[in-house]
């Protein structure tokens, strides 16, 4: 695997292996690796030749009082993991030649960006744009992956690409979990330990709440439900826990359209997310 900090360098690269008419597949990252990360990379091998994965911590989605200076940096294991799992390119750009000096340009996608997470995190997707749209730019991939963990993110991205005319195709790869059912996330290491026990409470609210919609019952009685679940195991505040439009991201409670559970809570100082798709169940 080559690790490139050059964006001349990377382009050299990326012109060789489309000279060899190859498929080239991103994995964007903030690095903090996890096997749900390596998911995105095996994923990858079976739609395309090469993957360039890139490792960028970046401060434009971070609000003044989130945790970008404690966000964990990890480069070296990160890279042994990108190379054992068979990445071709780690593009590792810095800050200053993402954001260089006089930068004026944000990217901003509405409507599906503007609930949830978008309202609970002020400009939060406005640098997820910017950075996603660099990176595309950059490497110029043919298909770029995401985790549904970060549905929000997802929508964004696949609405930013559909506008703005990439060509790219985007790839949505289910969350990967613990044994228990929590989500991997980044962030999982600030958990202490009883805290970590107690944040399986997530998945198993949001499980309850889908199957509960998925057979009938008031979708506003199993938010609602959810909600005092995540209270009462422990979660010291709740974001929000929303039904909405699979597409749109639109609360909704039409079971006629394909439907996400998607919730955000605040439990020892971290912020967890998660989502579970909401299927119809038969009635017996």
């Amino acid at each position: 695997m080559q690790t490139i900090r050059q964006i001349n360098q990377l382009r050299e690269e990326i012109a060789g292996l489309r000279a060899q008419n190859l498929r080239v597949a991103l994995v964007p990252t903030m690095g903090a690796l996890h096997a749900g990360h390596i998911a995105l990379i095996e994923a990858a091998k079976h739609v395309a030749d090469k993957i360039v994965a890139s490792i960028f911590v970046n401060p434009k989605q971070f609000g003044p009082s989130e945790d970008l200076a404690r966000y964990p940096r990890r480069e070296l294991q990160d890279a042994r993991m990108l190379a054992d799992a068979g990445c071709a390119i780690l593009w590792l750009p810095s800050a200053e030649d993402m954001y260089p000096a006089g930068f004026a340009t944000n990217v901003s996608v509405s409507g599906v960006s503007d609930g949830l997470d978008g309202a609970a995190r002020p400009g939060h997707f406005d640098g997820v744009a910017t950075v996603v749209a660099k990176l595309f730019n950059q490497v110029r991939p043919d298909v770029a992956l995401f985790g549904e963990k970060d549905f929000q993110q997802l929508a964004v991205i696949r609405r930013l690409v559909a506008d703005l005319d990439f060509g790219i195709d985007i790839i949505g790869v289910p969350t990967q979990r613990e044994d228990d059912g929590l989500a991997l996330s980044s962030r999982n290491v600030y958990l202490a330990d009883d805290d970590r026990a107690r944040a399986v409470t997530l998945p198993r609210a949001l499980g309850v709440a889908a199957r509960a919609i998925g057979r009938g019952n008031d979708p506003a009685a199993a938010l609602a439900t959810a909600e005092a679940a995540l209270l009462g195991g422990g979660f010291d505040a709740v974001d929000y826990v929303a039904l909405v439009d699979a597409e749109t991201l639109v609360p909704t409670t039409d079971l006629g359209r394909p439907l996400r559970l998607l919730a955000a809570a605040r439990i020892g100082g971290t912020r967890l997310i998660d989502n579970i798709a909401v299927e119809l169940i038969e009635q017996g």
